[in-house]
């Protein structure tokens, strides 16, 4: 249910960035008033027009969303390595649900309702890409824009509880008890797969966006971009090797063996 629910909002926010980050209609374009009136202001108002602002929210959404099921994920995987026997608790699924399409909901929420309106949404959204506001009028990043504290803050906080539950599963896996036969029969090679494979499915390639923020060297921003672009595009590609295309091999493999096994007659 959880690997659904993320591989679900990827694919929703990348079919949105494919097909509508590019602002249809623009202020720039629109037509010059033929009538000589002086205007009310200095500053020039242009109202919402076209999907712009919806296109936005339904990207910050569904990104937000993205990164809610993959804390749910982690929460996942810590109660099955503290509580092997019970795993999570009952009430579990209810909460997933709940906090997964809730709380981008909130977030979006909060932002449309103190940074938009019909008159000026350029408070919200930028006005060439259909994504959040993060600059004022001097080109300067301005932390009163959503962009901060409705996208970059909320993730930096997912990326974080991530982050911290993929090095507690990498030290419990990798510094288990070696009496333990399940830890004698796992090789090292298998348990770096599997800390590699939950850092694919928690998001942490996003981490090397916030190191293009900061970047101020013109090579590294080159650099660090381009790895960007690529772990993320990838992700469901990655998510898909790691996870479906390799229980298909474990279980075929499985069933050969078995195969052998019923046809030599042991038991």
């Amino acid at each position: 249910m959880l690997l659904v629910n993320i591989c679900l909002c990827m694919t929703t926010y990348y079919l949105l960035f494919i097909f509508g980050i590019n602002n249809p209609v623009k202020s720039s374009e629109a037509s010059v008033s033929e009538q000589n009136v002086i205007p009310s202001s200095d500053l020039e108002e242009n109202v919402d027009q076209g999907p712009c602002t919806a296109i936005t929210a339904l990207l910050q959404y569904s990104l937000l969303a993205t990164f809610a099921w993959n804390i749910l994920y982690a929460a996942h995987v810590f109660f099955l390595i503290r509580n092997a026997l019970n795993g999570p608790p009952r009430a579990f699924r209810t909460i997933a649900m709940t906090v997964g399409w809730g709380l981008p909901a909130v977030i979006v929420g909060i932002s449309l309702s103190t940074t938009y309106s019909f008159r000026n949404p350029l408070g919200y959204r930028q006005e060439e890409f259909c994504w959040l506001a993060s600059l004022d009028k001097a080109g300067r990043f301005d932390p009163k824009r959503p962009m901060l504290w409705g996208f970059l803050l909320p993730l930096a906080v997912m990326l974080c509880f991530n982050t911290s539950l993929l090095v507690y599963f990498s030290q419990t896996i990798c510094c288990a008890n070696p009496n333990l036969k399940s830890s004698r029969g796992t090789p090292m090679k298998k348990k770096i797969l599997s800390s590699f494979s939950l850092a694919v499915v928690l998001g942490l390639s996003w981490i090397v966006g916030y190191f293009v923020l900061i970047t101020h060297d013109k090579t590294l921003y080159i650099i660090l971009s381009v790895v960007f672009c690529l772990c993320n595009t990838t992700q469901g590609v990655q998510i898909f090797i790691l996870f479906t295309l390799q229980s298909f091999l474990r279980t075929r493999t499985r069933g050969k063996l078995d195969s052998k096994t019923e046809s030599k007659g042991e038991p």
